[in-house]
């Protein structure tokens, strides 16, 4: 970042300049704002490494024209914790972040006193996945903040890719404590005026709220009305001690409806809803998006609750198939029923998204070809899932942990691209006809589905503290990755069988050990970086079809989803430990692989 605040006052000025030239029409994306900021900085005769800093002055110029249409109260305004005084802050922390006791000791309590005053809303919490949350939630339409560099980069591709107007001031360093930031630009940024307009930037958030409206009691109740039981779907997981004075027939439909109603991202849903909406007009996006949305048919509602109802099913199977302890923040279904009790509540719950689909209304403006056309597809990838999640058991349970990656990316393309697939497949076939795109859809879930699979798997080495508990067992002796697999391919036959003995049940070393050995042996034969090249083969492949498909609303969504789902995790380097394991020619790996 530019040292003198000379510097950075002339530098933003500038970013003004260029965001004033550029189209409004729909949002920038990280590759286009990157563009921008090195041919400024070539301008000017600066070195790359102020680029992360200009694309956040160049989004935030880009975005205050947005911000300003936004009215304070609309607006969420985010500080990190680090600029608190560290010793002896008295602050409390809670789920949603610091509780500012406004000592005075820091400048934390007059940026929040302001922009209170003002009617924004405040949270102090670094990075906090909170903050989406809250914008889909239907709480703010805006975000200013401050946060390191880092945090902003990343936030670049999560945030405003949505169309999420944001505006930010980077601190000027990045250790974590005391920190400091130009506060006269911070002030500037809460005081932006607010100046009532017309929406001009495209927003997916409009969608996104509605997907998740859809899983609201009240709209559950409206699309997909309860048979048994009007019992209320309250915050609280249902347990065996809510259901106890309750009919038992109404019980499966209760806990059903219940977890149906909990938790999760509702990208399918979305991804249904934006491909609707791209072939017919993409008005949701636009300055009509709230009664564009409004007048979806209710047909087109029910197939994309359908599709989130069918992998609800599938995450109450594989948590009893992998024992996993926690959903949604709650414990799973099988262990507050029983296993018997949660197998059937996802047999029924696939029943359920089976007649969301073949429920239609009077007037209704979908037809009957097309509501069957989307039922075949929905099976295929139902039947396809159930296959890689098969193939996925059966080698968990062999003796023999050997594995090539082909056989690898064959099962991720089974469990991961027909979600994918199904939904964008059932919005555009809502919409018209879907037949021209068939093969273009296929082609681009499945790179974007084993993409992000191998993406999850690498995220298990990250250092993000969301990163699930159970890596470890995931890791040895849990499911095929290609980790593994890629692994295998570049060990010597000696090297080999010192990685397959770290599956073995009989191994002395405690799990934690093993995992940070087989952490070792990845790096030292080059097996995240080989995976890395493979997420770009499969990004490639899918922004090829985003290149050439029409109409434009349609490829902006490709684009889109993309950007949002193939997120890269940072993977720390290891302590240098010998472990006498070598490896063969990686030349051969890429070669299995290509």
């Amino acid at each position: 970042m530019p040292q003198s605040l000379a510097m950075r006052e002339s530098l933003r000025d500038r970013c003004a300049e260029i965001a004033e030239h550029l189209p409004r029409d729909v949002p920038m994306t990280k590759d286009e704002m990157e563009q921008v900021a090195r041919r400024t900085l070539a301008e000017a005769d600066l070195p790359e490494g102020y680029l992360g800093w200009m694309m956040v002055m160049i989004s935030s110029a880009f975005w205050r024209e947005s911000l300003k249409a936004v009215p304070p109260e609309r607006r969420l305004f985010l500080l990190p914790h680090c600029l608190k005084h560290a010793e002896g802050c008295p602050a409390e922390y809670d789920q949603f972040g610091m509780n500012c006791k406004e000592c005075g000791a820091c400048s934390i309590a007059d940026f929040r006193g302001l922009a209170e005053e003002m009617g924004y809303r405040v949270l102090v919490a670094e990075g906090s996945p909170v903050v989406l949350k809250i914008i889909v939630g239907g709480y703010v339409d805006a975000v200013v903040g401050v946060a390191c560099l880092n945090v902003l980069e990343k936030a670049i591709d999560k945030v405003l890719l949505a169309g999420i107007p944001c505006m930010a001031v980077p601190l000027l360093s990045s250790d974590c404590r005391n920190t400091k930031v130009d506060e006269s630009w911070v002030d500037q940024m809460i005081r932006t005026p607010y100046e009532p307009a017309s929406q001009k930037t495209k927003s997916y958030v409009h969608l996104m709220r509605a997907a998740g409206d859809l899983f609201s009691t009240p709209t559950l109740d409206r699309l997909s009305p309860r048979i048994r039981s009007q019992e209320p779907l309250i915050e609280t997981a249902a347990n065996l001690d809510s259901i106890a004075g309750m009919d038992t027939i109404a019980a499966t439909e209760h806990i059903a409806y219940d977890f149906m109603a909990r938790g999760g991202k509702h990208s399918r849903p979305f991804i249904t809803l934006a491909a609707y909406d791209a072939l017919t007009g993409g008005a949701c996006t636009g300055a009509t998006a709230e009664e564009t949305i409004a007048a979806i048919p209710d047909s087109v509602r029910r197939a994309a609750m359908s599709i989130e109802t069918f992998h609800k099913a599938s995450l109450v199977h594989d948590d009893i198939e992998d024992d996993d302890g926690f959903r949604y923040g709650q414990p799973a279904v099988h262990r507050r029923f029983g296993s018997p009790t949660a197998i059937n509540v996802g047999d029924y719950l696939i029943g359920l998204g089976y007649r969301l689909l073949s429920r239609s209304d009077d007037g209704d403006s979908v037809p009957a070809e097309a509501r069957v056309d989307v039922l075949d597809s929905l099976a295929t990838a139902h039947l396809r899932l159930s296959e890689g999640q098969g193939a996925e058991l059966l080698w968990r349970d062999t003796k023999d942990r050997r594995l090539k990656p082909l056989d690898a990316l064959k099962v991720y393309a089974l469990k991961t691209s027909p979600a994918f697939e199904a939904a964008l497949y059932s919005g555009m076939r809502l919409a018209g006809d879907a037949e021209p795109y068939r093969k273009s859809i296929r082609t681009f879930s499945r790179n974007l589905g084993v993409a992000f699979q191998i993406l999850n798997d690498l995220s298990d080495f990250s250092d993000d503290e969301t990163n699930k508990v159970t890596a470890g067992g995931d890791t040895i002796g849990g499911r095929p990755t290609v980790l593994w697999a890629l692994a295998l391919d570049a060990l010597d036959e000696a090297g080999q069988e010192q990685l397959l003995q770290l599956a073995e049940p009989s191994n002395e070393l405690s799990e934690e050990q093993r995992f940070a050995r087989v952490r070792q042996i990845y790096h030292s034969t080059g097996v995240f970086d080989t995976a890395l090249r493979l997420v770009d083969k499969h990004q490639e492949r899918a922004e090829k079809v985003a290149d050439e498909i029409e109409p434009e609303a349609l490829r902006r969504l490709f684009y889109f989803l993309v950007d949002t789902v193939l997120e890269r995790p940072e993977i720390p380097s290891p302590a240098v430990v010998s472990l006498g394991v070598t490896a063969a020619g990686l030349s051969q790996s890429n070669e299995t692989t290509a």
